[in-house]
């Protein structure tokens, strides 16, 4: 993928996320999160992050292209 990418977007510096040796379960910053946390969230809507408009602009579009690609 990663050469796919940097032949259509020359000029971006590409980082490799984790490949099939990632073991979520095995990482003690995943087994913080728990499923009363992840409830306790989405009721209370926080912790809140929020970004200056310019970044959050920024981050969206890639997010959404990526969304796209994804149908």
């Amino acid at each position: 993928m990663m050469p796919l990418l940097q032949g259509e977007v020359p000029h971006k510096s590409f980082i490799a996320g984790p490949a099939d040796t990632c073991a979520c379960n095995e990482c003690r910053f995943m087994k913080m999160n728990t499923i009363e946390k992840l409830r306790d969230c989405l009721r209370d809507m926080s912790p809140q992050i929020e970004l200056p408009e310019a970044i959050r602009l920024q981050a969206y579009a890639p997010i959404k292209r990526m969304l796209e690609w994804s149908k």
